[in-house]
C-alpha cells in the first residue's frame, strides 16, 4: 500500500523532475502569486507533453476566494481548455461573502466538465470547518480536498486534521494534507488514516519557488509517505487481529 504524492509544477522542467522523483500527480499552477493562480492552457499542453503523470490544473484568476458572473465565463473557458489539452482534473474552490463554501458557484463551474477535481485550501478560510465539510457532500465529482486544517498551515491545523480524519469517514477519504506540510507531520496523519499528501516549495532546494523541483527531494517524500502509510496499515491489521 502506498500513499498519493502530489507536487506543484510551474513548468515542464518541474514536471519531469517530479516524475523522476516518484510523484503520483501534479498540480499545475501558472504562478504562485496569491498562493496560486491559473496557467495559460498552452503551458498545460507543454507540461502534458513533458510527463505522463495525471495533471490537475488550478482554476483561479485573482486573490481571495470569490468570483462573479463576468469572471465565471472566463473560468469555464479556462477549465474546458485545460481538459482539451490533456488535464486529468481541476483544482478550484470558491467562498461566498459569509466565508462559507459557495455551493452554487462551484456547482455551476463543474456542472458540464465531467472530471474529478480537488477543492483547494479555500476550505481553510471558511468560518466553520464543520459546515464546510457538510457542504462538500453536495458537490459532484469532488474526490480530493487539499487542506492544512488551518489557514496558517499544517503546523497549526494538525490537531484539527487528525480529529477530522479519525472521526469522519467522508473527510478521511478526501483529505489531501498540504500547506506547510513537514516531514514530522506525515506519520501522525497516516496513523489517522490520511493517505494523500501535497507538497510545493518543500520539493525545491531552499524552499524557493525560483528553483526547479528537485527529484531527490521528491524521492525523499515518496519514501517517507509510503513508509508511513504502510506502517499505519500494518498497525491497523495487527489491531484488528487483536480485537478479533
Amino acid at each position: 500500500m502506498t500513499g498519493l504524492l502530489e507536487v506543484i509544477a510551474l513548468h515542464p522542467a518541474d514536471a519531469e523532475r517530479a516524475q523522476l522523483g516518484g510523484a503520483d500527480r501534479l498540480e499545475v499552477v501558472g504562478s504562485m502569486d496569491s498562493d496560486g493562480l491559473s496557467p495559460e492552457p498552452a503551458l498545460v499542453g507543454q507540461i502534458r507533453r513533458a510527463t505522463d503523470l495525471p495533471l490537475r490544473v488550478m482554476v483561479r484568476l485573482r486573490d481571495g476566494f470569490s468570483t462573479d458572473g463576468g469572471e465565471m465565463v472566463r473560468l469555464k473557458a479556462l477549465a474546458e481548455g485545460y481538459l482539451e489539452v490533456g488535464a486529468e482534473g481541476l483544482v478550484l474552490g470558491f467562498l461566498n461573502g459569509h466565508t462559507e463554501i459557495d455551493v452554487e458557484v462551484v456547482s455551476e463551474l463543474t456542472a458540464d466538465l465531467q472530471c474529478p477535481w480537488t477543492f483547494h485550501r479555500a476550505i481553510d478560510a471558511c468560518i466553520s470547518a464543520d459546515r464546510a465539510w457538510r457542504d462538500l457532500r453536495q458537490l459532484r465529482d469532488l474526490d480530493q480536498v487539499l487542506t492544512a486544517g488551518s489557514a496558517r498551515g499544517v503546523e497549526d491545523g494538525l490537531d484539527d486534521l487528525l480529529r477530522r480524519a479519525e472521526q469522519d469517514e467522508f473527510a478521511r477519504g478526501l483529505i489531501m494534507a498540504g500547506g506547510g506540510l513537514q516531514a514530522e507531520h506525515v506519520p501522525w496523519l497516516a496513523n489517522a488514516g490520511v493517505t494523500a499528501f501535497h507538497i510545493g516549495s518543500s520539493a525545491r532546494p531552499t524552499g524557493s519557488w525560483k528553483a526547479y523541483v528537485d527529484a531527490d527531494l521528491v524521492r525523499s517524500w515518496r519514501t517517507l509517505i509510503d513508509s508511513a502509510v504502510q506502517r499505519a496499515a500494518a498497525n491497523d491489521t495487527v489491531a484488528g487481529g487483536s480485537a478479533s
